[in-house]
C-alpha cells in the first residue's frame, strides 16, 4: 500500500492561499483500508484552494507526469478528499479542471496498458487547476523523466531484475534437476555449504552461469542424499541397527555353539571336534552341532529303525516293500473321492514269501495317511514292520530309504520299489519296478516270486551278486529262461545217472547249471532225493513245500482270521487304556485333578 497524501492549508497575512502536498512516509503514516473497487467520480477529488486567472500563470507549460498526464491534475487527482477548508465553489472549479482537455486514458499505467497514449494539447484558454505557478518547482517527487522505459530499465543485472524474456531463455539452457525421485532437498547441500565457509551469496551478479559458486546456480547436480526424505533415513537408520544387531547375534551364536562339550558321551561322539581352546577347535564344535541339528529334521527318526530280533525267531533274509504305486495305487475322482486299489496277487504275495522273508512296508507317506491303508491291506499283520515318512532321510527334495539304519546285514536285504531316487543310497540292493496305475489284468508282482524265492532257498552269503547277475535284464523272464535250461539239463544228466548209477546229487546239478552257486545245507532231508528220482528238480520240489505252507496259512487265516482280529482289537483297547490310565495317575490330568479336588489327591 502506498502511503496516504496529506493536504494542509496554510494562509500567511498578505499571501495567497498556498497548498502544499507533503507525501507521507509509508512506515510512519500507513493505513490499510478496506474499499471498494469503484471508479472515484470527479467530485470526489477536491482542490484545496481556487486557481488563479489564466493571465496570473507562468507561461511556461505544467510538466507532465511520465503518463502523459499534467502534474497539476495528477496533483489534484491524488489529493485527499474531504478537506474541512474546501467549499462548494472550489469543488466545482476542481471539476472544471478535471473535466477540461482530459482523457481517462491519463490515468492508465504505460508500462502495464501497451503503447503510450498520444498526447493531446492542452487548451491555454480554459482555466487550470494549478494552485501555484511555481507547483511543478516545488513539488520534487514529479519531477520525473517523461518517458516509461527510464522507471523500466533494470539497474541491476542479477537474475531478478533482467528482462524476462532473456531470463526464461538463460534458464532453458540450464539443465533442469531430476525429479523422478521426488522434489529434491537442498538442505544438505545449504548445510554443507555453511560448515565449510562458502562465501558465495544467492545473488550472483555475474551473467555467465558457468562461472557462478557452486551455490547460486539452478541447474547444478545434486547429491543422491537430496531425495531422500525424512522418512527413508529413519528407515535406512533402523536397517543399520537391525544389520548390527544380527551379526552381533551371529557372532554371540558361533562363540555359543563352539563351547566345550558338556559330556564325556557328546565328546566321544564327535571324535573330529575334541574341547579344548583354538579357532579351529571352536569351528569344529560349533559345526558338528549345527550338523547334528539339521540331522534332527532330515535324518531318519531313529538310528535303529527295527529292533533286535531273537535268533529262533529270526529270518535269514529281509525283503523291505513300497507303498504306493507297488502294492496299491490311491487316485482322486469328483464322485468318490480319494480311493485305494490292492494290486491284483498281493495278498497271495505277501502271505507266500511271508515264510522266507522278513517282510517290511518302507513308504514315504506319512504315518497319519500311510497306517490307515496298511491296517486296510494287511488286516492279519503278515508284514512284521511298516517303516513311514518319519523313517526316511531328506536330502536333495528327495525322501531317501537309507537301508543302513535298518539294524539288519544288508548283504541280505532287498528292496522292491517304484523309484530310483528311494534308492538313491544303496541301488545294489534295489529292484526298481514300474509303477501300477490300476490294470487289472496285471501279473508283473505275482510273476517275482519264484526269483525271490529261489534267492532265499539257495543260501547266498551276498544276495547283491545274485541282483547283479540279472542287471539290466527283466528278472522273471530271465529267471524262467535261465530255469528252463537247468530243467533240460537236469533231465539229461538224470537219465544218464539213472543208467550208470549216478553217485551225484541233483542239488548241486542244479547250482552249477544256473551259475548261482549255493548248496542245501547240512540239513538236507532224504525226501529230495526221492523227488530227483522222480524227475523234480531242487526249485520244483521247494515250490511244493512252500505251496503247502501257503495253504496251510490260509486255512489257519479261514478259521481263526475273525478271532485274531478280535484279540488284536481287544490288545489295542487294552493299551489304549492303560495309557489313559497312567495319564489320569501321574500325568497331566492327574496334576489337574489333584489341584481341582478330582481324582486320587495321595499320587
Amino acid at each position: 500500500m502506498y502511503g496516504r497524501i496529506a493536504t494542509r492549508s496554510f494562509r500567511f497575512p498578505g499571501t495567497p492561499t498556498l497548498l502544499r502536498t507533503t507525501l507521507s512516509s509509508p512506515y510512519t503514516n500507513s493505513r490499510t483500508y478496506a474499499k471498494h473497487n469503484r471508479h472515484k467520480r470527479s467530485i470526489d477529488y477536491r482542490s484545496p484552494t481556487l486557481s488563479p486567472p489564466v493571465s496570473q500563470q507562468t507561461p511556461n507549460p505544467t510538466p507532465k507526469t511520465p503518463g502523459g498526464t499534467p502534474a497539476a491534475a495528477a496533483g489534484a487527482f491524488t489529493a485527499s478528499r474531504g478537506s474541512s477548508n474546501v467549499n462548494a465553489d472550489s469543488e466545482g472549479r476542481e471539476e472544471a479542471a478535471l473535466t477540461s482537455g482530459s482523457d481517462s486514458r491519463l490515468n492508465s499505467d504505460p508500462s502495464s496498458r501497451g503503447p503510450e497514449p498520444a498526447k493531446e494539447p492542452i487548451d491555454q484558454s480554459e482555466p487550470r487547476a494549478t494552485s501555484h505557478p511555481d507547483y511543478s518547482q516545488l513539488q520534487d517527487e514529479f519531477q520525473t523523466s517523461p518517458s516509461s522505459d527510464a522507471n523500466t530499465t533494470p539497474q541491476s543485472t542479477s537474475p531478478s531484475a533482467i528482462d524476462p524474456a532473456q531470463a526464461a531463455k538463460q534458464e532453458q539452457n540450464q539443465p533442469l534437476p531430476d525429479l523422478t525421485k521426488g522434489i529434491p532437498s537442498t538442505l544438505d547441500a545449504e548445510l554443507a555449504e555453511a560448515s565449510a565457509g562458502s562465501k558465495s551469496s544467492s545473488l550472483d551478479v555475474r551473467e555467465d552461469s558457468a562461472e557462478a559458486t557452486p551455490g547460486g546456480g539452478r541447474g547444478r547436480e545434486l547429491p543422491k542424499t537430496a531425495y531422500i526424505s525424512s522418512a527413508d533415513r529413519k528407515q535406512e537408520r533402523l536397517a543399520n541397527y537391525m544389520y548390527a544387531f544380527l551379526f552381533g547375534s551371529v557372532i554371540v551364536g558361533c562363540i555359543y555353539l563352539g563351547r566345550n562339550w558338556e559330556n564325556e558321551n557328546e565328546e566321544k561322539k564327535h571324535p573330529n571336534a575334541p574341547s579344548g581352546w583354538g579357532f579351529g577347535l571352536f569351528y569344529n564344535r560349533a559345526n558338528a552341532r549345527m550338523t547334528d541339528t539339521k540331522d534332527y529334521f532330515t535324518e531318519p527318526t531313529f538310528p535303529k529303525l527295527l529292533p533286535n530280533v531273537e535268533p529262533a525267531m529270526e529270518r535269514p533274509y529281509t525283503l523291505v516293500l513300497s507303498l504306493e504305486d507297488l502294492l496299491v495305487h490311491s487316485e482322486w475322482t469328483r464322485e468318490h473321492g480319494w480311493r485305494t486299489a490292492k494290486r491284483p496277487g498281493v495278498d497271495y504275495f505277501l502271505r507266500y514269501l511271508s515264510q522266507y522273508y522278513e517282510l517290511v512296508i518302507f513308504t514315504s507317506l506319512p504315518s497319519m495317511t500311510g497306517d490307515p491303508i496298511i491296517r486296510k491291506l494287511d488286516p492279519y499283520r503278515i508284514v512284521m514292520w511298516p517303516l513311514f515318512r518319519e523313517a526316511t532321510r531328506y536330502q536333495g527334495g528327495e525322501y531317501i530309504k537309507d537301508l543302513s539304519h535298518l539294524n539288519r546285514n544288508l548283504s541280505k536285504v532287498i528292496l522292491l520299489d517304484t523309484s530310483a531316487a528311494h534308492a538313491k543310497q544303496q541301488p545294489e540292493n534295489a529292484i526298481i519296478l514300474p509303477k501300477w496305475k490300476g490294470d487289472r489284468q496285471d501279473k508283473e508282482l505275482v510273476s517275482l516270486i519264484p526269483f525271490l524265492e529261489y534267492a532265499a532257498t539257495m543260501g547266498f552269503e551276498d544276495t547283491r551278486s545274485v541282483l547283479k547277475s540279472f542287471e539290466g535284464k527283466h528278472i522273471p523272464t530271465e529267471y524262467a529262461r535261465r530255469e528252463s535250461i537247468a530243467r533240460e539239463k537236469f533231465q539229461q544228466q538224470l537219465a544218464e545217472e539213472r543208467a550208470k548209477r549216478p553217485k551225484r546229487s541233483g542239488a548241486g546239478l542244479l547250482g552249477s547249471t544256473l551259475g548261482l552257486g549255493g548248496s542245501l545245507g547240512a540239513g538236507t532231508e532224504p525226501s529230495f532225493s526221492q523227488g530227483f528220482e522222480q524227475g523234480k528238480t531242487l526249485m520244483d520240489q521247494v515250490r511244493e513245500r512252500g505251496q503247502k505252507q501257503y495253504e496251510m496259512l490260509e486255512k489257519e487265516i479261514k478259521e481263526n482270521g475273525h478271532k485274531w482280529l478280535e484279540e488284536m482289537a481287544a490288545e489295542e483297547k487294552k493299551f489304549q487304556e492303560e495309557a489313559m490310565k497312567n495319564m489320569k495317575g501321574g500325568g497331566i490330568l492327574g496334576t489337574f485333578g489333584g489341584m481341582f479336588g478330582g481324582g486320587d489327591g495321595s499320587k
